[in-house]
């Protein structure tokens, strides 16, 4: 740790920018793992269970399954179970209408890693170009005795800037391709399995109970 701050102190000012961006990208990180963590389901299972509810025309049992699930698929699927006793079309729209309140908030905040990539790398761009114009000018001003050590002192706040630009950025853009690989999973699972549970809703309309159904 002790080396670390050397490093960050030798860096200069342009230092503290940087920083900022790598705290914004944990925080996103943090956030969206959690979030996608949450919202993550074993859609098989999932389906499994549709099927067993809505192939015994138990479609209120089917809602109760997706009420004790708290994830986006099973709000969705809720959705149209509850319009089950209107047209196939209503279905789907109740469906896709869930789908387009749901689905800002699974892909939310991940493309702001991509911008603190790019904003910290530039920052350590600028701290570079600060160091080597601090470097030069030192070198243009000292005598010859001070020169070697101004012109080294400024190429290392150059160097430190750098190196912490592209940590910034590297950590960035990893989290944001792990985060957007596990956002288009959840995606996939959604769009599949909303297709799966219409088409039980469609191939089971003579089995179900529509007395039983929960209001709206």
């Amino acid at each position: 740790m002790a080396k670390l701050a050397y490093h960050f102190e030798a860096g200069g000012w342009a230092m503290w920018l940087i920083l900022v961006c790598l705290v914004f990208a944990i925080g996103f990180t943090i956030e969206r793992a959690m979030y996608l963590y949450k919202a993550s389901i074993d859609k098989d299972e999932f389906i499994a269970k549709m099927q067993k509810c809505i192939t015994a025309g138990d479609v209120a049992g089917a809602i109760k399954v997706c009420s004790a699930e708290h994830n986006p698929l099973a709000r969705i699927v809720k959705q149209g179970l509850l319009k089950v006793n209107r047209p196939d079309a209503e279905v789907q729209a109740a469906m896709d209408e869930a789908a387009l309140k749901e689905l800002p908030l699974i892909e939310r905040r991940t493309p702001y890693l991509g911008l603190l990539a790019n904003v910290g790398m530039l920052c350590g761009l600028f701290g570079t170009v600060v160091g080597l114009i601090t470097a030069f000018g030192e070198v243009a001003k000292a005598d010859a005795a001070s020169k070697a050590t101004g012109l080294a002192k400024g190429i290392e706040e150059a160097m430190n800037c750098t190196a912490f630009g592209l940590i910034t950025a590297v950590f960035a853009l990893l989290m944001m391709g792990l985060l957007n690989g596990k956002t288009q999973r959840i995606i996939d699972d959604i769009n599949a399995a909303t297709v799966q549970v219409l088409n039980l809703v469609v191939g089971n309309r003579s089995k179900v109970d529509l007395q039983n159904l929960p209001a709206e």
